[in-house]
């Protein structure tokens, strides 16, 4: 059926023409600035409130500080402050609410006022921060060791966030084929489900922290607003505690959190956490690389002296030859010479006494061989006067038997052929009678 309606362009006049209230012209507005950005000398932001019991953004709307405007402004705030007009400032701002067809509603800036005290976030984040020094960990986190290689990888995002697919395409797509071995631990990673969901994963990780060497906690683009999460007690001192390091990536490069002062290092974005990683890997290979060099080079120092000391060896192995050969006659000379002289001085009184001993032993074998024959004329004498010769010329025979002498007539049997010696002869008898006969 029909119905009247508007155009967008004609809903957008009445809203330009309700906009033309001066109580919305050079009105002065406080509120937390978030998602601060500067490009092309303009300044966009959004302005907004927070519940106070809850900590939630209640309403916001975009801002504006155009080019002409902003260098003044961002000098006159620096000069007072001492800082930069950026995300997480409670700022009081002059502008006037305006309607561009195109953009919508903008509230246009023309004037800041300094002395209006930083906002909440940043004075909360300041209170946590000292609270973290106050317990000593604020640095602990900071001050691990790497280990080397960083290829075990446990990260802590939304499953199928944009973020977490970058940061994985990265690290898998590296040039140098690093072999990294990464595990999602699944989180909220925006809303009042984030501190207690990241809380968990951090408690897994630990459960097993001998398998990684380090943990990754990213997240993608969005507004600055949804990061205030990661400004919380509790979660900070978990992370400036973990017993690995941490690296941070949850937000943009003008984003920063309390985890970005507490973590061991904070990136930009997860592409950039994934960069990182691969330069923690390529600082691993170039130092390979170094200590290979090195040692070629050293092995190559190595090798070209000892060819150095082989060639020095050559050259000198003949004359080091002849030379010992020389050196040998010259000892063996000497050793010639002492032996004459030695044999001058020590065998010419051993021949002395050689000689001497030989008389000794001649005059000793001379009276000894006399001896020995005066005994054995004696012994001769009574041999011979003992001897069957000498019994036969005084008269005595010898009666042998087959050879055998006989000294008992009983012995001789009868018919037995005997022969008796005398001193001049012997004679062959036969018995024909006998004792026994």
């Amino acid at each position: 059926m029909d119905r009247n309606y508007l155009s967008v362009t004609a809903l957008g006049s009445i809203i330009s023409a309700r906009l033309t209230d001066p109580s919305l012209r050079n009105v002065w507005v406080a509120g937390e600035l978030s998602d601060v950005r500067i490009s092309g000398g303009h300044c966009y932001m959004e302005l907004a409130d927070k519940d106070k019991a809850t900590g939630r953004v209640s309403a916001r709307i975009r801002g504006a500080i155009w080019a002409n405007v902003f260098a003044r402004l961002a000098a006159k705030f620096g000069h007072a402050t001492g800082r930069q007009i950026a995300t997480g400032l409670k700022v009081m701002v002059c502008g006037t609410v305006s309607y561009h067809p195109a953009f919508g509603i903008t509230f246009v800036i023309t004037d800041i006022d300094p002395s209006y005290t930083m906002g909440e976030v940043e004075r909360r984040r300041r209170e946590i921060l000292e609270q973290l020094q106050k317990d000593g960990v604020l640095e602990m986190n900071r001050s691990l060791p790497w280990n080397t290689p960083t290829l075990r990888v446990a990260v802590i995002s939304a499953p199928g966030a944009a973020g977490y697919g970058d940061f994985i395409n990265q690290l898998y797509s590296n040039h140098l084929r690093l072999r990294f071995t990464v595990r999602l631990f699944a989180a909220t990673m925006q809303g009042d489900r984030t501190v207690p969901s990241v809380m968990a994963a951090l408690t897994e990780i630990a459960a097993d922290v001998d398998s990684w060497d380090c943990v990754v906690l990213i997240r993608g683009g969005g507004a600055t607003t949804d990061l205030l999460s990661f400004d919380d007690y509790s979660l900070a001192s978990a992370v400036a505690q973990f017993p690995v390091p941490v690296i941070v990536g949850i937000g943009h490069e003008r984003d920063i959190t309390v985890l970005d002062y507490v973590a061991a290092i904070r990136v930009k974005t997860p592409t950039a956490a994934a960069e990182y990683l691969i330069s923690k890997g390529t600082e691993c290979l170039d130092r390979l690389k170094r200590l290979g060099a090195d040692i070629l080079s050293c092995s190559n120092d190595m090798i070209a002296g000892c060819r150095t000391r082989l060639a020095y060896c050559e050259g000198a192995l003949p004359s080091i030859a002849l030379n010992s050969v020389t050196a040998a006659r010259q000892h063996i000379d000497r050793g010639v010479l002492s032996l004459a002289t030695l044999g001058s001085r020590r065998i010419m009184p051993q021949l002395t006494h050689i000689e001497a001993v030989g008389r000794a032993i001649a005059t000793a074998a001379n009276a000894t061989v006399a001896r020995r024959f005066e005994d054995l004329e004696s012994k001769s004498l009574i041999l011979n006067v003992l001897s069957p010769v000498s019994t036969l010329k005084r008269g005595y025979t010898i009666t042998r038997i087959n050879g055998h002498a006989v000294t008992s007539a009983e012995d001789i049997p009868l018919g037995a052929s005997i022969i008796t010696s005398f001193a001049d002869g012997e004679i062959t008898s036969t018995v024909t009678k006998t004792p026994k006969s």
